[in-house]
Parts: C-alpha cells; structure tokens; sequence
C-alpha cells in the first residue's frame, strides 16, 4: 500500500511538521512518521528506509535542522523522491539548515522547501503532488482544493475592493 513517509532528527521537529501531517490527512495520504537521526541513529535511518521502500513508502518527507543531514542521507540510500524540510532554530535559525538540506552533490538531489511551518506545509503538497502522478482521485483532488483557493481569495477581495 503506497504511503509518504516522514522523518524527523527530533521529536522537537514534531510541533511543527504536524502541519505537514494534517495536510496529508486532508488528502487521504497514508502516512508514517518517526524520529531517526542521521548523526544519533544513522543504523535506524538506513534500516527504516529500507524497510519502508519494501512496504510501499513512494515519498519521503525529512525535517532537520542545523547540520540537517537526514534528507541527504535518505536520499544516499532511496532513489525515491525525497523532500527535506529545513528547521527553525540554532544559531542561524533555520538558514543553516536550508543550506545544508538543499546543497547536495550532483545525483542525489533532495527538493528542499522552506524552513519551518511553510516547509512543512508545503512538503505535504509536494508528496500529494508527486503521488496525484498516478492517482486520479488524488490530481482531481488537488484540482479542487485549488479551485476552493481561488474562490476563498475572490470573496475575501469582495469584502474589501474598492475601484476608482
């Protein structure tokens, strides 16, 4: 069964890539979601990752921060698209962890979004996107969800235009 499956260095991640979790579950995505290290437990990172692909992980969703290796190093072992989400915090507040995650070397590319709730956020869409390839329901979906953007933006201008 195709499932997204997200990774964080820590569980403090967690707070906020539950933004990411309800998106998921808005759209009906199965997901898995853990905490593995790539510095702490690289043995669980290679062996979950292993274990996911076997069990139908299509995705994988990885939030860090400072060093935030963890996307890179899913991405050394899975050819599997991988999605880092860089987080807040430490002494640059997330840009050093939006370096890290998003300067890999050549063939092992992560898609890197923005650091902390947006990231998060965004990361979600990206796997819904991604799976949405092969899933009909899933584009149609996705399709609506924009199309009740749009209608939200026009009604929230409608209370407030004003035209010469």
């Amino acid at each position: 069964m195709d499932f997204v499956s997200v990774m964080m260095g820590s569980k403090s991640d967690y707070a906020l890539m539950q933004e990411c979790l309800k998106v998921l579950e808005d759209f009906g995505v199965r997901y898995e979601v853990l905490v593995a290290s790539a510095h702490r437990s690289p043995e669980r990172v290679h062996q979950y990752v292993s274990d996911a692909e076997k069990k139908g992980a299509k995705v994988f969703i990885a939030a860090a921060g400072m060093a935030a290796h963890l996307a890179g190093g899913i991405a050394a072992i899975t050819t599997k698209p991988v999605i880092g989400v860089p987080m807040p915090g430490g002494a640059l507040d997330g840009l050093d962890a939006l370096l890290s995650t998003v300067q890999m070397p050549s063939g092992m590319p992560v898609a890197t979004v923005a650091i902390g709730k947006a990231g998060a956020i965004n990361a979600a869409y990206l796997a819904v996107q991604i799976l949405a390839i092969h899933d009909s329901k899933l584009a149609q979906k996705l399709v609506a969800q924009r199309q009740d953007g749009l209608k939200k933006i026009e009604s929230d201008s409608k209370q407030i235009e004003k035209f010469l």
